[in-house]
């Protein structure tokens, strides 16, 4: 089971979201393109940013299952980003970002880090083999993102993704320890266009 780690770039820092974050929080989820292509609850409450910070977090530290980052530049926080679903060498990379925060890099770089830690062996890192990448089909940039980081295109799982009680195609990707660290080719052109919010 790792401990939770402060990861730190040229201009994120990467440290687990705690009780002081959770009117921040609120905010950001409160935004409909978060919501649109995330899993957190909508409408957004505090009480769900609550529950984030005093439980969910640190039950996903404490078994080993979850590593959940607050991303903060200039000590605001700005986004969330995580390695879930760990088992068997492979864990999944998700991620959001606040909108002030959007086109400048931001989420790229914080990526880096949490790929970097999660191939890293251990004890300095989770000693992953395999990570893998899910998106809702039109969410463009969050495919830029995995492919600037070395993400090789898996395809379009018809329904392979949950949201809040529905399902919904779904666009998939990987990343192998071995792998190149550098903007991978061979994605569609359907993934470089962003669908509307």
């Amino acid at each position: 089971m790792p401990a939770p780690v402060v990861l730190a770039g040229e201009r994120v820092t990467l440290s687990m979201p705690t009780q002081r974050d959770v009117d921040r929080i609120a905010e950001l989820c409160a935004d409909p393109a978060v919501a649109r292509w995330t899993t957190v609850p909508s409408p957004y409450r505090r009480e769900n940013a609550v529950g984030f910070v005093t439980t969910m977090v640190p039950d996903g530290w404490a078994s080993g299952r979850e590593c959940t980052w607050a991303i903060r530049t200039d000590d605001v926080l700005v986004g969330m980003i995580s390695i879930g679903d760990i088992h068997d060498h492979q864990g999944e990379i998700g991620f959001w970002l606040g909108a002030e925060a959007r086109g400048q890099g931001v989420m790229s770089e914080a990526a880096r880090l949490v790929i970097d830690y999660g191939f890293a062996p251990a004890p300095d890192g989770l000693a992953l083999q395999r990570m893998v990448w899910r998106a809702l089909v039109g969410n463009a940039a969050s495919a830029a993102v995995a492919r600037r980081a070395g993400f090789q295109w898996e395809g379009v799982v018809p329904l392979g993704a949950e949201q809040r009680g529905e399902r919904f195609d779904e666009w998939r990707g990987f990343l192998h320890r071995s792998d190149p660290r550098e903007p991978a080719s061979g994605w569609p052109d359907v993934s470089f266009v962003q669908a509307a919010v």
